[in-house]
């Protein structure tokens, strides 16, 4: 569904995107992951056409990507990290304008809309203006706002950005629903759960470069299944094994305080994409 060949951005002699080439499928539930700065969200706005790339071209559903070619772009929707809706604005408001920027007809804008706010359990607030939602409601009513138009990709910059752990796995459980409709979605994430919760694979960034893709499985497999970690004065240290039994025999050895765990995908992102947060520390 989405295919990124050589994709390069460059602002002002800083690359922030480098050669970046990957193929995500159609319906496929895909993360980038990257500490800030890793080139995610430039990868996101050039997919959404926001930002047009330095070098390298996008295709979506086999065909080249232009802001010209506006029956590609339809098929794109994108959830940015900031709250881009009108404070003074009711729910209705907001879907009934997104429609009309789309030349939609009105009763399928109002067909839509109930059929959307009751998917996202956002019916009884419809009338509430969006100063007055929670963080998590407008999360979701950007979601629905997106899924106007039946895109068949779904572009989210950090959907779940400052949302309490109850209003986060609500959402977690909206995108499942979607992605087993059918939806092709690509995410971008600091919560690192949430892309080992949710996608089928990962593309691990740093400095605007691909240094890893795999599964979530298999990119804690590659690590080690099992972790030790031992308490230091200047922090704790992590060792990695394939085998539990590797890992006890390990442990046996040592003084101190120490735990045995399962590896997650944070210790994967860690070691990799984010080692040189630790530089220094």
């Amino acid at each position: 569904m989405i295919e990124i060949k050589n994709l390069s951005k460059q602002f002002e002699g800083f690359q922030a995107v480098e050669n970046l080439s990957l193929r995500i499928e159609t319906g496929e539930f895909f993360a980038l992951l990257g500490p800030n700065g890793a080139g995610k969200t430039t990868t996101i706005s050039m997919i959404s056409t926001l930002l047009l790339p330095s070098g390298g071209e996008i295709y979506i559903d086999g065909e080249r990507l232009t802001r010209q070619r506006k029956d590609i772009k339809r098929k794109v929707s994108v959830v940015t990290q900031e709250y881009s809706m009108r404070q003074d604005m009711n729910m209705d408001e907001i879907m009934e304008y997104q429609g009309r920027l789309y030349f939609m007809k009105r009763k399928d804008i109002r067909e839509k809309t109930e059929h959307l706010l009751a998917f996202a359990g956002l019916t009884s607030h419809r009338k509430k203006t969006i100063r007055k939602l929670s963080g998590g409601m407008r999360r979701k009513l950007m979601v629905c706002r997106a899924l106007l138009t039946e895109p068949e990709i779904l572009l989210l910059d950090e959907p779940t950005a400052g949302m309490d752990a109850l209003s986060r796995r609500q959402m977690w459980n909206l995108l499942r629903q979607l992605n087993e409709k059918g939806l092709t979605i690509l995410l971008t994430t600091h919560y690192i759960e949430e892309a080992q919760a949710l996608c089928d694979r990962v593309a691990l960034m740093d400095g605007g470069k691909l240094e890893d893709l795999d599964t979530p499985e298999n990119l804690i497999c590659k690590l080690g299944a099992y972790a030790v970690d031992e308490m230091h004065p200047d922090g704790v240290h992590s060792s990695y094994f394939a085998e539990r039994s590797q890992a006890i025999a390990y442990l046996s050895e040592l003084t101190g305080n120490c735990t045995l765990r399962d590896t997650t995908l944070e210790d994967v992102f860690v070691e990799q994409a984010g080692k040189h947060l630790t530089k220094g520390i």
